[in-house]
């Protein structure tokens, strides 16, 4: 049997809410995959929607736990990065990625910072700046259009898009650095939305899903972590981007059949069964 593969995984831990690391961890752990966190804050609960959450930073902690993984000798066969809340640790990330990165082993990065044409509360147009930096050095970037928007100082354009904007936007973040991306939130018909892939043949794929109503907070890290899963299985980037999106709308449709308000996140647990299949199809 051959040995199994380890991802380490940089992100908060939202206590209630379904997302980052206590999103991360069970689906690529479903994937076989050995998964190491590295947590960058503690929340008692993500901030879209909730008030009156505590938080701890945790950037102090994250240089002494790289160290010390690095002490042990630790070989990551992947780092994946998602929200990061300030520069410090952008910088704390690029120099892990630095110290743990090899030919044979892959670095994901999702820019967590904006959404729907905004850049979050805390951050800025600076912050995007840096995010492009550590994105620059990343074997695969998981932006949404709004991301890809700010990081390549592109105009965002919401509704249906053209696949000239789509690909100009996926040329330009390869020029910025990384070696391939998928882009999300891609539109160009009002019943389908879907993904595309890029990688150095410059070639655009597209995969669509039918749209379903509504916007359910952490389908993003459902869908970052369902695709680090697959292609730690040895499965493509794009077909890896069509099992993170089938998977991703198999928990809206489960999550729009319970009463649970949108802000506690999708029912992505009952879902586990439908994604290990999809694993095994390809």
């Amino acid at each position: 049997m051959e040995n199994q593969k380890r991802l380490v995984a940089i992100n908060d831990i939202s206590g209630f809410g379904k997302c980052s690391l206590t999103v991360a961890i069970p689906i690529i752990s479903a994937a076989g995959v050995e998964t190491i966190c590295m947590p960058t804050a503690v929340l008692s609960t993500h901030t879209g929607g909730f008030t009156g959450y505590t938080y701890r930073d945790l950037t102090c902690d994250m240089p002494d736990i790289s160290a010390h993984w690095k002490s042990i000798d630790l070989k990551p066969d992947a780092i994946y990065s998602g929200f990061l809340g300030s520069f410090d640790q952008i910088d704390i990330v690029k120099k892990f990625a630095e110290d743990f990165k090899r030919e044979d082993n892959l670095f994901i990065a999702d820019p967590c910072m904006a959404d729907h044409g905004k850049m979050y509360a805390i951050f800025d147009k600076k912050f995007a700046k840096a995010m492009a930096e550590l994105c620059a050095k990343a074997d695969i970037i998981l932006p949404n259009i709004t991301e890809a928007c700010f990081m390549t100082d592109t105009e965002f354009v919401s509704g249906i898009h053209t696949e000239e904007y789509i690909e100009s936007l996926l040329n330009k973040l390869l020029d910025m650095g990384a070696e391939n991306v998928v882009l999300t939130g891609v539109t160009f018909e009002e019943s389908k939305l879907g993904a595309a892939f890029m990688g150095q043949d410059r070639i655009a794929q597209y995969y669509f899903q039918e749209r379903l109503p509504g916007m359910y907070h952490g389908t993003g890290d459902v869908f970052a972590s369902a695709f680090c899963g697959a292609v730690l299985n040895g499965i493509s980037y794009y077909d890896a981007m069509g099992i993170a999106a089938r998977y991703v709308c198999d928990c809206i449709k489960r999550t729009q059949s319970i009463e649970n308000p949108i802000t506690y996140g999708v029912d992505f647990e009952r879902g586990i069964p439908f994604y290990i299949k999809e694993l095994g199809k390809i």
